[in-house]
């Protein structure tokens, strides 16, 4: 039998169990895949810990890459044999073979291999939603992406400098500031010891930005306010460092009449036809050249644990995959 890694209990990494599954054939609108690769996002930690609400036990995971072995009445999208990906699914892709809604699922261009697949589909569809719907980045814009260096940072910089911009980004550590400059950041910050917001002003010249985009949370939320020009719009689309606390609404018209919103693929993918415009913008970013994904961790599925940890810790850059 296939084994999945599963969660019975909210918490720490070492809540992760690796069993045995059962994997029955799929029902209608249904395919079976056998994985190759799975992504690792901050979303399954937010999973694992209970930040994010899930019936228990539960998998986790939405994103992956494989093969179809099987498709049930109605699909006609794939077929037995294909190389798809996904990364917008039910939980469950922490799997060596799972079932999962064939409308989810997209055929993948040869030249893009299952692992480079795996860690691109939910971050880089993110990124598509960031800088093509949510905010359409134009260019000469200027604009500010916390955790630049993480999977969804190096993946925003690129396309965002594709698209002509002007891109300042946080990170951590010196290590961090040069991986996030060679990836199209112009401005990284190392916020260890830099201001950001005094950054920013100083880059602008006072005149402050159009968009933020923050997936760090509760560290960073309220002093990005004070990087946003009159009107300007405040993206919180993570919370690495914890869900951002109550404010009063009050502070977004004194600083300049505010936009804020917290988008989530979920929503912007949501229809079929959506997903699959999203995935040809992802695609030919990553064909052209532009966006370059790049894997700079892998770790056997069933360790996920450890990648978890590596994770949580700021040990990792770019993206991590998982192994089957």
């Amino acid at each position: 039998m296939p084994h999945a890694i599963r969660i019975h209990q909210h918490g720490g990494p070492d809540v992760l169990q690796w069993e045995e599954v059962a994997v029955g054939e799929p029902g209608p609108g249904e395919v079976r895949i056998r994985q190759t690769a799975i992504g690792l996002n901050y979303t399954d930690v937010y999973t694992r810990s209970g930040l994010y609400a899930a019936p228990l036990p539960s998998g986790l995971g939405s994103e992956a890459a494989g093969i179809v072995e099987a498709v049930g009445e109605g699909v006609s999208d794939v077929a037995p044999g294909d190389r798809v990906a996904y990364g917008n699914s039910p939980l469950g892709a922490y799997a060596e073979a799972r079932l999962i809604p064939a409308h989810r699922l997209l055929r993948l261009p040869d030249a893009i291999t299952d692992v480079t697949a795996a860690a691109m589909m939910l971050k880089g569809l993110t990124v598509q939603y960031l800088l093509r719907q949510t905010h359409e980045v134009q260019r000469g814009d200027t604009i500010l992406c916390h955790a630049a260096a993480g999977g969804v940072g190096l993946i925003l910089c690129q396309w965002a400098k594709h698209l002509g911009a002007t891109v300042i980004g946080t990170v951590s550590s010196d290590e961090k500031a040069a991986v996030a400059r060679a990836h199209g950041c112009d401005h990284p910050i190392v916020t260890a010891r830099e201001d950001f917001v005094a950054r920013v002003l100083e880059i602008t010249g006072g005149r402050k930005l159009p968009v933020v985009y923050d997936s760090v949370g509760k560290d960073t939320f309220m002093r990005s306010l004070d990087c946003l020009a009159p009107r300007g719009l405040m993206v919180s689309f993570g919370n690495a460092s914890g869900p951002v606390d109550s404010f009063n609404l009050a502070v977004l018209a004194s600083k300049g009449s505010l936009y804020l919103t917290r988008p989530t693929l979920g929503t912007y993918a949501a229809s079929r036809e959506n997903l699959v415009t999203m995935a040809k913008d992802l695609f030919d970013v990553v064909l052209l050249g532009a966006v370059k994904i790049e894997v700079h961790q892998t770790c056997p599925l069933k360790e996920a644990a450890r990648a978890h940890r590596d994770l949580e810790a700021r040990r990792t850059t770019g993206s991590t995959v998982l192994t089957v």
